[in-house]
């Protein structure tokens, strides 16, 4: 991926931590799209044609208003993954075609695919707060992010990197998530020192 775009998906995933006051891990991805005035639906609420066979989510304009429609029979932890997967998409300004985002060529999808997979897995996991935490290992970074194995395995290797280049808190945005997780990252750490 080129840089640029992963840099615009990270700090837009950073910009809406800090616009919605997040806190504290798992964040909400539902209280996000209320904020954001977003609808989330479920599929087994809705016409089964909003959905591709192989697609956990999507956005729509339904009554005028951005929904997202998610697959509730998947884990709780991938209906996570796919809602932030699904904000993503809206607040990269992805277009939209018709009544729902854009996925009819290989190309552009991969890159959309891409973006809103960064945005949503350093929405879920911001890299400073794992930091902040001193977690290290897929098992933790599911636990505390309530995410699922798969999308914290990959996160896990990420901050392997990052743990090795120890290049924390350089951006604006990144400091100011981690002074938002302050409270949170002191608490964590008192209650599992003990």
């Amino acid at each position: 991926m080129i840089y640029g775009k992963y840099k615009s998906a990270r700090d837009a995933a950073w910009q809406c931590l800090i616009d919605n006051n997040i806190q504290s891990l798992p964040v909400s991805v539902l209280s996000i799209a209320s904020a954001e005035n977003i609808s989330v639906i479920k599929y087994s609420q809705v016409d089964k044609k909003r959905l591709l066979e192989s697609e956990s989510g999507s956005t729509y304009f339904i009554n005028d208003k951005i929904s997202i429609i998610y697959r509730d029979s998947e884990s709780p932890q991938r209906c996570r993954f796919t809602i932030a997967h699904e904000l993503g998409h809206i607040l990269l300004g992805h277009e939209l075609i018709g009544d729902r985002y854009s996925r009819k060529f290989n190309t552009a999808r991969t890159q959309i695919e891409s973006e809103a997979d960064i945005f949503a897995s350093r929405l879920l996991a911001p890299a400073c707060v794992l930091w902040g935490l001193g977690l290290h290992t897929a098992d933790e970074i599911a636990r505390v992010c309530n995410i699922s194995m798969s999308a914290a395995r990959i996160r896990s290797e990420r901050m392997e990197i990052l743990y090795k280049r120890n290049k924390f808190l350089t951006s604006p945005y990144e400091r100011k998530v981690f002074a938002n997780f302050r409270n949170f990252i002191k608490k964590y750490r008192c209650d599992t020192s003990v």
